[in-house]
Protein backbone atom coordinates (compact mmCIF):
# COMPACT_ATOMS: atom_id res chain seq x y z
CA UNK A 1 0.00 0.00 0.00
CA UNK A 2 1.12 3.36 -0.60
CA UNK A 3 1.76 5.90 2.09
CA UNK A 4 0.13 9.33 1.79
CA UNK A 5 1.52 12.42 3.43
CA UNK A 6 -1.37 12.65 5.74
CA UNK A 7 -0.43 9.47 7.16
CA UNK A 8 -3.97 7.35 5.74
CA UNK A 9 -2.50 4.49 4.28
CA UNK A 10 -3.95 4.19 0.43
CA UNK A 11 -4.82 2.06 -1.89
CA UNK A 12 -5.71 1.88 -5.16
CA UNK A 13 -9.23 0.99 -6.73
CA UNK A 14 -10.87 0.89 -10.68
CA UNK A 15 -13.67 3.30 -11.14
CA UNK A 16 -15.56 4.08 -14.38
CA UNK A 17 -13.84 7.30 -16.81
CA UNK A 18 -17.09 7.88 -18.30
CA UNK A 19 -20.49 7.01 -17.56
CA UNK A 20 -21.33 2.98 -18.20
CA UNK A 21 -24.76 2.06 -19.16
CA UNK A 22 -26.69 -1.54 -18.78
CA UNK A 23 -25.36 -3.57 -21.33
CA UNK A 24 -22.13 -1.33 -22.01
CA UNK A 25 -18.80 -3.73 -22.35
CA UNK A 26 -15.83 -3.03 -20.11
CA UNK A 27 -13.05 -1.74 -21.26
CA UNK A 28 -9.22 -0.13 -20.21
CA UNK A 29 -10.24 3.13 -21.74
CA UNK A 30 -13.33 3.15 -19.94
CA UNK A 31 -11.85 2.60 -16.63
CA UNK A 32 -9.14 4.55 -14.55
CA UNK A 33 -7.36 3.60 -11.37
CA UNK A 34 -7.68 5.60 -8.10
CA UNK A 35 -5.80 6.08 -4.77
CA UNK A 36 -8.65 5.31 -2.25
CA UNK A 37 -8.42 5.06 1.41
CA UNK A 38 -7.11 1.50 2.10
CA UNK A 39 -9.07 0.90 5.34
CA UNK A 40 -12.28 2.39 3.35
CA UNK A 41 -12.00 0.18 0.03
CA UNK A 42 -15.44 -1.03 -1.08
CA UNK A 43 -16.03 -5.19 -0.52
CA UNK A 44 -16.42 -6.53 -4.36
CA UNK A 45 -14.06 -3.54 -5.90
CA UNK A 46 -10.68 -4.08 -7.99
CA UNK A 47 -7.42 -3.16 -7.36
CA UNK A 48 -6.51 -2.90 -10.87
CA UNK A 49 -7.58 -2.44 -14.47
CA UNK A 50 -5.88 -5.53 -15.25
CA UNK A 51 -7.71 -7.18 -12.26
CA UNK A 52 -11.51 -5.98 -13.51
CA UNK A 53 -10.99 -7.28 -16.90
CA UNK A 54 -9.06 -10.64 -15.85
CA UNK A 55 -10.68 -13.79 -17.31
CA UNK A 56 -11.75 -15.25 -20.30
CA UNK A 57 -14.23 -12.85 -22.18
CA UNK A 58 -15.60 -9.17 -21.72
CA UNK A 59 -17.54 -7.93 -18.62
CA UNK A 60 -20.34 -6.11 -19.19
CA UNK A 61 -22.46 -3.15 -16.70
CA UNK A 62 -25.13 -4.90 -15.04
CA UNK A 63 -26.46 -1.36 -14.07
CA UNK A 64 -25.52 2.14 -14.69
CA UNK A 65 -22.48 3.43 -14.04
CA UNK A 66 -21.88 7.21 -13.34
CA UNK A 67 -18.06 8.46 -13.91
CA UNK A 68 -15.70 7.77 -11.10
CA UNK A 69 -17.86 5.32 -9.05
CA UNK A 70 -16.34 2.21 -7.87
CA UNK A 71 -16.32 -0.51 -10.01
CA UNK A 72 -17.69 -3.53 -7.76
CA UNK A 73 -18.45 -7.19 -8.64
CA UNK A 74 -21.69 -7.14 -8.29
CA UNK A 75 -22.39 -4.02 -10.64
CA UNK A 76 -20.69 -6.16 -13.56
CA UNK A 77 -21.02 -9.69 -15.24
CA UNK A 78 -18.45 -12.38 -14.78
CA UNK A 79 -15.90 -13.00 -17.58
CA UNK A 80 -18.01 -13.63 -21.19
CA UNK A 81 -21.14 -13.40 -19.71
CA UNK A 82 -24.00 -11.42 -20.92
CA UNK A 83 -25.98 -8.31 -19.26
CA UNK A 84 -29.04 -10.51 -19.32
CA UNK A 85 -31.85 -10.18 -17.16
CA UNK A 86 -31.04 -13.16 -15.57
CA UNK A 87 -27.86 -12.15 -14.47
CA UNK A 88 -29.74 -9.42 -12.53
CA UNK A 89 -31.49 -11.77 -10.78
CA UNK A 90 -31.16 -13.32 -7.53
CA UNK A 91 -31.05 -17.11 -6.53
CA UNK A 92 -34.87 -17.79 -6.33
CA UNK A 93 -35.71 -14.10 -7.71
CA UNK A 94 -38.64 -13.75 -10.74
CA UNK A 95 -39.23 -10.83 -12.70
CA UNK A 96 -42.55 -9.65 -14.02
CA UNK A 97 -43.11 -6.68 -16.46
CA UNK A 98 -45.90 -3.83 -15.89
CA UNK A 99 -46.64 -1.24 -18.37
CA UNK A 100 -46.69 1.93 -17.54
CA UNK A 101 -46.87 5.30 -18.80
CA UNK A 102 -45.42 8.99 -18.11
CA UNK A 103 -47.25 9.54 -15.07
CA UNK A 104 -47.25 5.93 -13.68
CA UNK A 105 -43.93 5.93 -14.29
CA UNK A 106 -43.87 9.15 -11.96
CA UNK A 107 -42.36 11.17 -14.94
CA UNK A 108 -39.31 9.50 -15.99
CA UNK A 109 -37.87 9.67 -12.41
CA UNK A 110 -37.71 6.05 -11.94
CA UNK A 111 -34.33 4.21 -12.96
CA UNK A 112 -33.05 0.69 -12.83
CA UNK A 113 -31.92 -0.41 -9.40
CA UNK A 114 -34.43 1.95 -7.61
CA UNK A 115 -36.86 0.36 -5.41
CA UNK A 116 -40.88 0.79 -6.06
CA UNK A 117 -43.96 -0.17 -4.11
CA UNK A 118 -46.33 -1.42 -6.63
CA UNK A 119 -50.24 -0.37 -5.58
CA UNK A 120 -53.95 -1.61 -7.07
CA UNK A 121 -56.26 1.08 -7.06
CA UNK A 122 -59.59 0.13 -7.98
CA UNK A 123 -62.61 2.29 -8.06
CA UNK A 124 -66.42 0.56 -6.66
CA UNK A 125 -70.24 1.83 -7.54
CA UNK A 126 -71.83 1.37 -3.85
CA UNK A 127 -75.31 1.07 -3.67
CA UNK A 128 -76.23 4.37 -3.65
CA UNK A 129 -74.56 5.47 -7.19
CA UNK A 130 -71.57 6.73 -5.77
CA UNK A 131 -68.10 5.81 -6.07
CA UNK A 132 -65.77 4.17 -3.46
CA UNK A 133 -62.06 4.10 -4.64
CA UNK A 134 -59.50 1.69 -2.92
CA UNK A 135 -55.69 1.53 -2.62
CA UNK A 136 -53.97 -1.81 -2.00
CA UNK A 137 -49.83 -2.13 -1.40
CA UNK A 138 -49.75 -5.46 -3.56
CA UNK A 139 -45.93 -5.54 -3.74
CA UNK A 140 -42.84 -3.40 -1.48
CA UNK A 141 -39.58 -2.17 -2.10
CA UNK A 142 -39.49 -4.03 -5.57
CA UNK A 143 -36.17 -3.55 -7.58
CA UNK A 144 -36.77 -1.68 -10.84
CA UNK A 145 -34.65 -3.74 -13.20
CA UNK A 146 -35.59 -2.18 -16.59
Amino acid sequence: AMAQSNGVQASTIVVAAMPLKFGDALSADKLREIPWPAGAVPSGSFKTIKDALAGNGARQALQSISANEPILSAKITGPGQRATLSAVLGEGMKAVSIRVNDVLGVAGFVFPGDRVDVLLTRTVRDGGGGEKSFVDVLLQSVKVLA
